[in-house]
Order: C-alpha cells, then sequence, then structure tokens
C-alpha cells in the first residue's frame, strides 16, 4: 500500500524533495536539437520545477543558465544574443554559456563588478537529436552504450510531447504490459502500419496474424520482471496455441525511460521528463536497425498531432480527446481515435495531475510497477545515505541493448528465440550495433 507521503516522495521534483534529488542525478533530455536551430537560438526551459534559459552562443556552445538575470531579475529568455554569449536587455550585462557574467555595461568605466557576478549555469551536451543536461551536483554520469545513443544520426529519430499531468503516472503506462489489450484495442484488423500511432496495428514479427488480433482476443498476458543492471526486464507472454506463444520484451530504463518495440527493424527509446509536479514531456529517440530514418516523413506525421512551439497535443482535456461515442461502439475501445498515444494521454491525465496512489488497488498484472516503485524509493535511500542510485554510476557506460522485441515464438523455446531474433537484428544492423552486454 502506498501512503500519502510515500506519493510525495514519488511524486514531487522540485529542488530540495527526495525524487528532485534523484533524478537531478541523470541526464535530463530538455530539448530537441531543432529547437536550437534556426536565427536565433534561445529558448526557455521548465525542467524539475527550475525555470531556465537554453542557448547557444555565436561560436557555437551551448549554455543553460539562470531565467532571471542575477541583476534584477528580469527574463533572460528575452536575451539578446551577441558579443559571445547572451546580454541582458534591461542594463545589457553580458553572460557566458557557463554563467560567467563578462559585462556591466552600465556601471563605471574601469569597474570589476562582473568578476565578481555569476549565475546559476548546467551542464549540457547533445547526442541522437537531443539536448542534456545535467542539473546535479559532481560529475554527471556517463551515457550507457544503448542503441539509441550509439546509432548515427541517419538512423534515429528525436521527438517529443507534452502531457498534463506528474511524470511517473506518464511513466507506468509504459511500463504496464496488460493495458494494450484494452486501452488499445480495435475492433477492425486493416493494415494500419503507414498511419502515425498505430503501432499495436501493425504486424507481429514472423507471423500472419495482426497485433490487433493478438491484443484482442489474448487479453490475460503472463508478465514476468526480472531486476537488470538497466532498470527492470519485463516479459509478457500471450499463449497463442499449444506450439505459439507471443513474446514481448520490453524494458525500464532507470528512473524514468522505456525502452520498447516499435516494429521488427525499430526500437523506441522514452524519457518522461517532469516540467514540474504536474506536467511533463514525453521524449522519444526512435532507433532504425535497417534503413535510414526520413526524418522529415517523421516529423511531419508526429506535427500532425502537436502544435508548435511547445509541442502541445492538439487532442485533450479540452476538446474530450476527439471521443466519439460511435467509434467507441464500432471501432475503437476507447472511442478516441487510432492514435495510441491519444489513448495514452487519456488515461494518464484522467488520473488528476497528481496520482492519489492511496485510493488505488494494484493487481497481478502491475508487478513491474510495483516493483519499479521500490526501485525508485530505495534509489532515493541510498542518495540519502551518500551512495549512488542504479545507472548513475562509471558502470553504466559499458551497458549495451537493452534487448526488445514483439513477435511470436515456439512454445516449448520462447526464451532462446527472443534472444535468436534480437541478435540477428543487431548483427543486421548497417550502422554495426554492439554485441548485448552479458545478460
Amino acid at each position: 500500500m502506498i501512503t500519502a507521503e510515500m506519493n510525495r516522495r514519488l511524486t514531487q521534483v522540485g529542488p530540495g524533495t527526495p525524487g528532485g534529488a534523484l533524478l537531478r542525478r541523470y541526464w535530463q533530455p530538455i530539448a530537441l536539437r531543432e529547437e536550437m536551430e534556426g536565427p536565433r537560438p534561445v529558448r526557455p526551459v521548465r525542467v524539475l520545477g527550475e525555470d531556465l534559459v537554453l542557448f547557444r552562443d555565436d561560436e557555437g556552445r551551448l549554455g543553460l543558465i539562470d531565467r532571471g538575470c542575477p541583476h534584477r531579475g528580469v527574463d533572460l529568455a528575452y536575451g539578446r544574443l551577441e558579443d559571445g554569449g547572451l546580454r541582458c536587455p534591461f542594463h545589457g550585462w553580458l553572460f557566458a554559456h557557463d554563467g560567467r557574467c563578462l559585462e556591466t555595461p552600465g556601471e563605471p568605466e574601469g569597474t570589476t563588478l562582473h568578476t565578481r557576478v555569476r549565475t546559476r549555469s548546467y551542464a549540457v551536451t547533445e547526442r541522437s537529436g537531443i539536448v542534456w543536461a545535467y542539473l546535479g551536483q559532481g560529475e554527471a554520469p556517463a551515457f550507457p552504450a544503448f542503441d539509441c545513443f550509439v546509432a548515427p544520426e541517419s538512423h534515429v529519430f528525436a521527438f517529443k510531447g507534452l502531457i498534463s499531468c506528474n511524470w511517473l503516472q506518464a511513466l507506468e503506462v509504459g511500463i504496464d504490459p496488460a493495458h494494450a489489450s484494452f486501452l488499445h484495442r480495435f475492433f477492425d484488423d486493416g493494415d494500419g502500419k503507414d498511419s502515425y500511432g498505430v503501432q499495436f496495428r501493425a504486424n507481429s514479427d514472423g507471423s500472419d496474424l495482426p497485433m490487433t488480433y493478438v491484443m484482442r482476443e489474448y487479453a490475460r498476458p503472463r508478465i514476468e520482471v526480472e531486476n537488470a543492471d538497466w532498470g527492470l526486464r519485463l516479459t509478457a507472454l500471450r499463449t497463442v496455441s499449444d506450439t505459439v506463444t507471443h513474446v514481448r520484451i520490453t524494458n525500464l530504463y532507470f528512473p524514468q525511460a522505456f525502452v520498447i518495440p516499435m516494429s521488427p527493424t525499430m526500437t523506441i527509446t522514452q524519457w518522461h521528463v517532469p516540467v514540474d509536479d504536474t506536467r511533463c514531456y514525453w521524449v522519444a529517440i526512435f532507433t532504425s536497425f535497417a534503413e535510414p530514418v526520413d526524418h522529415a516523413k517523421m516529423r511531419r506525421d508526429r506535427l500532425e498531432a502537436y502544435s508548435l512551439p511547445d509541442y502541445v497535443p492538439k487532442k485533450g482535456a479540452q476538446n474530450n480527446y476527439g471521443f466519439d461515442p460511435h467509434e467507441q461502439e464500432t471501432a475503437t475501445y476507447t472511442g478516441m481515435g487510432m492514435d495510441i498515444n491519444v489513448h495514452d494521454q487519456w488515461a494518464v491525465e484522467s488520473m488528476g495531475a497528481i496520482q492519489d496512489r492511496t485510493k488505488e488497488h494494484l493487481a497481478s498484472t502491475d508487478k513491474a510497477i510495483a516493483a519499479n516503485r521500490r526501485l525508485l524509493l530505495r534509489a532515493m535511500e541510498a542518495l540519502e545515505e551518500g551512495r549512488a542510485p542504479l545507472m548513475a554510476t562509471p558502470e553504466a557506460a559499458g551497458l549495451t541493448g537493452p534487448a526488445t522485441i514483439d513477435g511470436m515464438a515456439p512454445a516449448e523455446r520462447w526464451q532462446a528465440h527472443w534472444r535468436d531474433a534480437v541478435a540477428r537484428r543487431r548483427h543486421a544492423a548497417p550502422w554495426g550495433a554492439p554485441a548485448l552486454a552479458a545478460e
């Protein structure tokens, strides 16, 4: 049973909170690289309850500093990009990418005031089409050698979307293998592989059975959860016949991401990044193990569902998520269209801005959710005791994969079958996917 105090520890992310301290020990994906393109690469960023400004100076260096000017607190998101930094329009104070004050031009000639002024700054880096920030103390952790980080730019695509709820309930839908049989149920098994957001309408790997049929007709998966060096491995098994089992392997990438299969040749690694306690962004990297990604098409498809500049979903509570009772009766379980992202968004936002977990009744299919909460609470305790939490260690750099697959397997040897299938996919990757670390 989750108590109110435990729920606060699990959900609060601001400075000085146990959850906020934990998440600050990991790299956070704070912007897409494309957001920093164009004539004025300056944008406000709110992450983990902090208001910051991200900019690229005239030498191409990224800076992430406090949004409020340390002089009088005005908004540096309106600053001028010039002279090697970001200049405050109020009095002209100039700040470098690392937070140093370079000039205080309104002060008397010869002043050294600028040498005594500095604003908070954070480490930033670019990887896989995303700008990452480290908001914690001490040295930033290493990135693992996961596929989404080692694949070339030609084979990865990054995108994001805003969700109006706490980050943890948004993450928990991704580590719930049972919900797809209901929330994403389609009554028509037509081929939707060319449509955005209909992942569960694609044919499963190595079978003529549409995934819609498998999810709909085999709604009682056997779920196994294993501890792993990166977090958790989740296995969902659906018995199709005496000789065939549907196997779906997904992963919790601690503390706030999951790795899932999108198709036989593409995976999705998706973070849930808190804006504050009541909003978050999902930030995903799509990784192709076959042909290069068509970046323009993937972006175009996703922008049909999201509005710039803040990547706000076009369907939401404001328009009842597109709910159509006739569609719910005849076509989809939710009546909310074909985009499974909308289904997930409704599910997690309808719980409230911060789910009250003291009122829930977890079932056997929620074992991954319970296991992840235990991981989070133990990691917070470790941090409070001065120990490094999971994945925030140098050893994380040696991790590869993690393996993820979705397809049919011989019932008597499904364990070996899915590992062989993953190995074949990685071996065929034109960009040379590294061998999986020992599991």
